[in-house]
């Protein structure tokens, strides 16, 4: 291998331990992609045949790991409850780049929290780009995270304050709010909370016929026209 190039990431799978417990954010699977990351699996690693080996965590990894990395610092470094883990830092990284705002309600889903009380207060613009931003590893152990947080304060608020989300938002914040708009969590509203006034649909539709084609014919079967654009700021 090229000493320069970054190693093949590592797919990590499901997670179970002997007491049953779970991280309630916690991915099925997600990849280790930080070559330090990768190097300390590694350095766990034990040849069944020469070391004991931790029987009592199941790990379903990519093939070629699974025989042999059960040693207790395998399980330390893979187990999402362990707070020095790889799930763990990987959740503290993706608090860190959360807004100010919404920095102590990430930090509450981070350490575990099923549903930790909502801020008050936050713009939809701003929850926008939180779900839009680009992040350095996309597919780590808080990808679930990453898409979940915004999604349930978006889910909760009206379509008004949504849309004026949309005429309020930067580059970042559009791409939230197309996946926003494409969503489950969007699209299975009742048609009358789907009425979005000209401008912001306009908006979204420019930008997904741009920058997320895929999305363009669910936007414009499921973003209902209202009769006019009356968008007031609250």
């Amino acid at each position: 291998m090229n000493p320069t190039s970054r190693p093949r990431p590592l797919t990590i799978g499901d997670f179970s331990r002997p007491d049953g417990a779970r991280h309630p954010h916690h991915p099925t699977t997600y990849l280790i992609s930080d070559p330090a990351e990768i190097d300390a699996v590694a350095a766990a690693r034990r040849p069944v045949d020469d070391h004991p080996v931790d029987d009592t965590f199941d790990c379903m990894c990519q093939e070629g790991l699974r025989a042999d990395h059960h040693s207790p610092e395998a399980s330390r470094l893979l187990d999402p409850l362990s707070p020095d883990g790889i799930p763990a830092r990987h959740r503290a990284r993706w608090v860190a780049a959360a807004p100010a705002e919404l920095r102590e309600y990430a930090r509450a889903l981070a350490a575990g929290e099923a549903e930790p009380q909502a801020p008050v207060g936050v713009p939809p613009g701003t929850v926008f780009g939180w779900l839009g931003a680009v992040r350095r590893e996309p597919r780590d152990a808080a990808w679930l995270l990453a898409d979940r947080a915004p999604g349930r304060l978006l889910a909760g608020t009206t379509t008004e304050r949504l849309a004026w989300g949309v005429r309020e938002t930067d580059r970042a914040g559009l791409e939230g709010a197309v996946r926003f708009f494409a969503s489950e969590e969007f699209t299975t509203r009742h048609p009358k909370r789907r009425r979005v006034p000209d401008t912001a649909r306009d908006i979204l539709l420019r930008y997904a016929r741009s920058h997320r084609p895929a999305d363009l014919p669910v936007l414009e079967r499921r973003l209902l026209r209202a009769p006019e654009d009356r968008i007031r700021r609250s």
